[in-house]
């Protein structure tokens, strides 16, 4: 029975939320602290989490951080603050997306499909392995990448940067996150090489590389994987 956690301090919100995604959640559980959150998390596992920043106890971030402790569940953060700084802060602390109030209802539970979807492919272990995507047939256990009977020839650079996005499938990763990820602790203009890798994949895996569907930019924060249904 799919459940999700809703916290904000304000009931009204919380109402919103709930109504959003009655036909998704068979269960909604709701808190309107920190503390509460924290520990309604720990009691209930949801398979989801929509959380505020401001709460009256404690950051957003702070309950991020402290989840993201010991558990996986996704986090879609529902928030009025609009910023780069503090979106890319939050990604950074572990939460999987970002929806801006105020929000539409269909667009979070789009949003919400998408952060289940990722969190059923990372459950089922092997399987997993395998991703088609439009045309593409990604193994990411080999690894390669074939449309149809046609491989696709990826650099090593190429590919981490790809298998990197695709463990994240539908969550937007940070310039930093995918940095650390494939180049450590490098010096010099990583992320200048980071567009460059990202323009070359778009070429190759995209059927249209000027609108990409599969490797998406979030402007001034990074980018995501995005799979089809």
């Amino acid at each position: 029975m799919n459940a999700v956690l809703i916290v904000d301090d304000e009931p009204q919100i919380r109402r919103a939320v709930r109504n959003a995604l009655r036909e998704t959640f068979a269960q909604s559980i709701e808190a309107g602290t920190a503390r509460d959150a924290i520990d309604l998390a720990a009691a209930h596992r949801p398979d989801l989490i929509i959380l505020d920043l401001g709460l009256p106890d404690s950051s957003g971030e702070a309950v991020c951080r402290e989840v993201r402790a010991w558990s996986t569940v996704p986090i879609i953060v529902l928030s009025a603050r609009h910023s780069d700084h503090e979106k890319i802060a939050l990604l950074d602390a572990g939460a999987d997306d970002y929806v801006t109030k105020p929000f539409s209802p269909a667009e979070l539970r789009a949003r919400a499909a998408v952060q289940l979807r990722r969190s059923r492919l990372a459950g089922v272990g092997g399987a997993a392995h395998l991703i088609n995507v439009g045309d593409l047939v990604i193994d990411l256990a080999k690894p390669s990448v074939r449309r149809g009977d046609t491989a696709v020839h990826l650099t090593r650079t190429e590919w981490h940067i790809l298998r990197t996005l695709l463990r994240h499938a539908g969550r937007t990763l940070t310039h930093q996150q995918i940095l650390r990820e494939v180049w450590g602790n490098a010096f010099g203009d990583t992320q200048q090489a980071l567009r460059v890798h990202i323009r070359s994949l778009r070429r190759k895996l995209e059927a249209d590389p000027v609108q990409p569907a599969i490797i998406i930019t979030e402007p001034g924060i990074g980018y995501r994987a995005e799979l089809a249904p």
